[in-house]
């Protein structure tokens, strides 16, 4: 089955908001097995909005609309589709009720009088409540097709599609869709794919699918089949060859688990502490570990020191090694994470100095390069890269290599 996404907004085609929605849905879509052909961008404008409207519902099963929702004159969403559908507004009491409990929740006690044409409803639209904004979201079908609108705001998209939108879609599957996300740190997206290539040319069912993230490889694995014991029946044997072929680069294979996550639950689980010592990220690879829950049980300390006399007086880095090496040196790299394990008192310390730019690089050390120390237990592993980009991606490919880094030293011992 198809789906197709019309996001509306002329904030969206003048390039005031990033439109992180499209990227969402469509991950979803592609989860869901539905297939996406075509993604529109639409101004407030009526007779636009009818014409997309309708290129959408005749090549595509579903449409799915979002943003327009809104109280204002140029909200036009829902009343273009009802048009469109032929499917005429009338008031709604369920959703009418549900405005006056927000607003009596809300900061604002007074109703303003635009906020009640969000109680107007396409008669015989399924109405989804919106537990973060006053829009609700809206299925409507008819002859075959599908329009589903839903509300701009990320934190109200989000969890109305996640718990609302999706199961009605997984009803509307002839089969049943399940997938596993194996995710891997350390290697490139382009090297990664390579490894599967014989599995991807002659996927059928199950499939797999590559997706490249700041210093990380996704891959998904996909399977249909008749209910979801069937699917993970399927999905089992592919998991079992990416874990043989990725052996330590997979850091999990459950969706929801970040990368910062599986260190933690990794320190937690060897019963170790850690600490950081940072300089061109100043604080980075500190705030990622602390992202995670139960952080506070193995973080002993983290240090900013980025001036080389931070260097020294707080983590006893050598004043000869900084001046015979410069800061950006694997020397200086050692003696940060050596230095701050010590003064921590911490099983282990990762550190991370570089010249991240846009200035200061030397044909020695041009900007970019990055040296990463893991001191772990006695003994420490200095890496060096070259990283490539502005600022702050190399700020966070840093950091990502730290924390991989990090979790590697853990699982060699």
């Amino acid at each position: 089955m198809t789906v197709e996404l019309v996001f509306i907004g002329t904030e969206i085609l003048l390039g005031n908001i990033v439109n992180t929605n499209g990227a969402f849905l469509a991950e979803k879509c592609a989860e869901l097995g539905l297939s996406c052909y075509y993604q529109t961008v639409v101004g407030d404008n009526e007779e636009r909005m009818i014409q997309t409207f309708q290129l959408a519902l005749s090549r595509s099963d579903f449409v799915i609309a979002c943003g327009g929702l809104g109280p204002t004159p140029d909200d036009l969403t829902k009343e273009t589709a009802a048009k469109v559908m032929q499917m005429p507004l009338q008031e709604d009491n369920h959703t009418k009720k549900r405005i006056e409990e927000y607003f009596r929740n809300s900061q604002w006690k007074t109703i303003p009088e635009n906020n009640w044409k969000q109680a107007q409803v396409p008669k015989g639209a399924f109405v989804l409540d919106n537990e973060n904004g006053t829009a609700p979201g809206l299925i409507l079908e008819k002859k075959g097709k599908s329009m589903i609108l839903l509300p701009g705001p990320p934190n109200e998209l989000i969890p109305l599609f996640t718990k609302q939108v999706m199961p009605y879609l997984q009803k509307q599957q002839p089969e049943v869709i399940y997938s596993k996300m194996v995710k891997l740190s350390g290697i490139g997206e382009s090297q990664a794919a390579d490894q599967i290539s014989d599995l991807i040319e002659k996927q059928t069912n199950p499939t797999l699918a590559t997706y490249a993230k700041t210093g990380e490889v996704h891959i998904r694995v996909t399977a249909r089949a008749k209910n979801k014991k069937a699917a993970k029946k399927l999905l089992k044997p592919v998991v079992s060859e990416l874990k043989k072929r990725f052996g330590d680069t997979i850091y999990t294979t459950k969706e929801d688990i970040t990368l910062e996550e599986a260190v933690v639950k990794l320190l937690r689980k060897r019963d170790l502490t850690v600490t950081t010592a940072e300089s061109c990220t100043g604080g980075l690879l500190a705030g990622r570990l602390i992202n995670a829950a139960g952080a506070s049980k193995v973080i002993r300390q983290g240090y900013i020191t980025y001036s080389n006399k931070a260097k020294h007086t707080i983590l006893g880095v050598n004043k000869g090694t900084l001046k015979q090496y410069s800061a950006v040196s694997d020397q200086v790299a050692y003696e940060m994470a050596e230095g701050g394990a010590k003064a921590a008192n911490a099983d282990c310390c990762v550190s991370i100095t570089g010249l991240a730019g846009p200035d200061g690089g030397t044909e020695e050390i041009p900007v970019g390069t990055v040296y990463i120390a893991c001191y772990f237990q006695g003994k420490a592993k200095v890496e060096h890269y070259q990283f490539k980009g502005n600022r702050q991606k190399i700020r966070d490919y840093a950091v990502v290599r730290a924390l991989n880094l990090l979790r590697l030293c853990i699982l060699e011992e």
